[in-house]
């Protein structure tokens, strides 16, 4: 396969992981639904095994439909290698639980995912593995969280859902002085907008069932790094399980070939709608890394070729007259998750980080009215018109 270095993030988009079936001629990837595979010869069992060669065995193991998704966002990131998972947060924890072992220590950012946070927080210590939460924007905080067991460094840039950025290369720098692993969740981004391998991580996870999918119709995770770094995380998803079935690596592979196309109307409509809501009498504040004003911009303008479609706002008015607001949206959905084609709305404490205690939200500074926007490819025009109608039902 030729080296795709000098393409531009579109011609990838379309064209890595392509598999050409000289057979059929089929322009799209097949959906290759069997369970097991023949092999021409026992030997060549044993070298797929031992990872001398590269072929099909089990479907637990791997897939030629999930193996296209894969080579496209490896491609797309940079990395030598990408696993498919059933969910994000099946690639989040198979990734840690191939990395970490009892009586290791990571030191995370504060603002995350919901889910992420609850793992490390609730389900790792029962392996007897700790995680000493430090803020996302101060790299001497995290520098000094680190102790002689630290195993993995885990953070997110933009967070969510503050949209906090973190200052990508000096993570990674921290990271290799200190010799650990430094994992980022970069499904914010997109690989379009941000390529944190190139900071100097090791890992990069995406819930897929976001923006790589781009069309709320499949649950998927990917993670990508190096090739020899990746050998642990295959092993660990062989005996977990959590390998992303067949179809929904057809949809993200054929989602993924619009990545880039959908990822320019998402940074123009967050920046247009997060400028329009900065200037909003009924509006406390935005949350939004093209803003000028947003503490983390300048970081974000030397890390990012764009500002992603995410955005968040505290509504001048308590808890009820915010869902009142988010209710009164008629483009925008009521709904979890992001990155589709569809705008999403949410008040971040009653959806993605309901579960978490009251006061560990109040530490990440997520307050009753704080309303995330995920931005759809709809006209800016329209989805302003929406939100200031909706904001006009307050008292």
């Amino acid at each position: 396969m030729r080296s795709r270095d000098a393409e531009g993030p579109s011609t990838r988009s379309v064209h890595a992981g392509r598999v050409r079936d000289p057979e059929s001629g089929s322009i799209t990837t097949p959906i290759h639904l069997s369970s097991t595979y023949f092999a021409r010869s026992t030997q060549e069992l044993t070298d797929y095994l031992e990872g001398r060669r590269s072929a099909n065995f089990y479907a637990r193991y791997s897939n030629p439909t999930v193996e296209a998704a894969e080579q496209k966002i490896a491609d797309l990131e940079g990395g030598e290698r990408a696993l498919c998972f059933g969910s994000g947060m099946a690639a989040i924890s198979t990734l840690l639980l191939s990395q970490l072992g009892q009586g290791d220590h990571v030191v995370a950012t504060r603002e995350l995912y919901g889910g992420t946070f609850e793992f490390l927080e609730r389900v790792l210590p029962r392996w007897g593995i700790t995680t000493t939460f430090v803020p996302p924007a101060d790299p001497k905080a995290l520098e000094a969280a680190l102790g002689p067991t630290t195993k993995v460094i885990y953070t997110e840039t933009p967070t969510n859902p503050k949209l906090t950025v973190v200052d990508l290369g000096a993570v990674a720098e921290i990271a290799r002085k200190a010799r650990i692993t430094c994992v980022i969740d970069n499904t914010f981004a997109s690989p379009i907008n941000q390529r944190p391998l190139g900071f100097g991580f090791d890992f990069v996870v995406h819930s897929a069932t976001k923006y790589l999918g781009g069309h709320c119709d499949l649950v998927g995770g990917v993670v990508v790094g190096a090739r020899d770094r990746m050998k642990d995380v295959w092993y660990h998803r062989k005996l977990l399980g959590g390998i992303l079935d067949p179809h929904s690596a057809y949809l993200l592979e054929r989602g993924t070939k619009t990545l880039a196309l959908r990822i320019a109307r998402h940074n123009e409509n967050g920046l247009a709608v997060a400028s329009h809501l900065a200037e909003h009498p009924r509006v406390r504040r935005v949350y939004y890394p093209g803003l000028a004003g947003h503490p983390g911009h300048e970081i974000a303008k030397r890390q990012m070729s764009g500002f992603g479609g995410v955005l968040a706002f505290e509504v001048d008015a308590g808890r009820e007259e915010t869902a009142r607001v988010v209710e009164a949206l008629e483009l925008a959905y009521l709904a979890p998750s992001l990155g589709g084609v569809e705008t999403l709305v949410s008040q971040p404490a009653m959806t993605s980080h309901y579960f978490l205690a009251p006061e560990e939200r109040a530490a990440q500074g997520i307050s009753d009215s704080l309303v995330r926007v995920a931005l759809g490819i709809e006209d800016a025009a329209d989805l302003v018109r929406d939100l200031d109608r909706a904001l006009e039902t307050l008292p």
